[in-house]
């Protein structure tokens, strides 16, 4: 039997059993789903970690070839546009969406890029000179906004699955290796304690009728023994064929063909 600091402090009764097993079993379920949880946010956080990391090396490449077109305009303008670019932009042509999408009961937020319809406050920049290489760098850059956005959604969603991915192993780990191993001693130490109180009570039981079976041979034995004097003393007074009446057989009522009248 496993010491107390490993099971539950009950009393051994038959209903802390069977609360003890319905636990048992809630245990059992909720560490089962709790495993195909982890095993669902684990197989998506790899799907995440690849994907960060072709977003990362598509990346690189996108911000170096708009580094390399920014130095093809800054070449044909001739000057610094970026006061140019500031003063022409009134609103903002990349915006930004969010939408939650649902993983095992976690809630991812994914951001989405796109354009707003009939805002160009590119469509005088580069007009004296170096107007292609500007469009060119625009495109450039709209297609880098759009790999940070995705990358920014990635990386956001990864930090997110990775602390619920350590809360809900640490609870898997907890019901697998504390809860469970508690409540199976604490069965296993109900079932000793209710197995030796029903040795004791048969135990009991097997001594009362033994006490019962040796109170009635020697209530038997006192009879003979009472009869067999009786006997001998009506043998010494010649009356050796005649039944003491206490030892006689007792009457049968029903054999009576007429009842004797009772008087209350």
């Amino acid at each position: 039997m496993s010491g107390a600091s490993d099971r539950e402090a009950v009393f051994p009764t038959r209903q802390s059993l069977g609360l003890m097993k319905a636990k048992l079993k809630g245990a059992e379920t909720g560490h089962s789903l709790l495993k195909r949880k982890s095993e669902a946010l684990t197989k998506r956080f790899r799907e995440i970690t690849r994907r960060i990391d072709e977003a990362k090396r598509k990346m690189g490449r996108v911000m170096q070839i708009a580094s390399l077109s920014l130095a093809e305009v800054t070449y044909a303008v001739g000057g610094n546009i970026g006061y140019q670019i500031q003063e022409s932009a009134k609103a903002a042509r990349f915006r930004v969406r969010t939408k939650q999408e649902n993983v095992s009961g976690v809630l991812l937020p994914a951001f989405e890029a796109y354009q707003t319809e009939g805002n160009n406050d590119f469509a005088m920049t580069g007009l004296g000179k170096g107007g292609q290489q500007v469009q060119r760098c625009r495109e450039t850059y709209a297609r880098a906004v759009e790999a940070l956005v995705e990358l920014a959604s990635l990386q956001t969603a990864f930090v997110i699955l990775d602390e619920v991915i350590k809360v809900v192993n640490r609870r898997v780990n907890a019901i697998e290796h504390v809860i469970i191993p508690r409540t199976e001693n604490t069965i296993k130490y109900i079932n000793s304690e209710l197995d030796e109180l029903d040795r004791e009570e048969f135990y009991r039981l097997k001594k009362v009728a033994n006490k019962k079976l040796r109170d009635t041979a020697a209530a038997d034995k006192e009879m003979k023994e009472k009869r067999e004097a009786r006997m001998a003393e009506l043998a010494a007074r010649g009356q050796e064929n005649v039944e003491p009446e206490e030892y006689a057989e007792p009457r049968n009522i029903l054999d009576a063909e007429v009842d004797e009248d009772v008087i209350f």
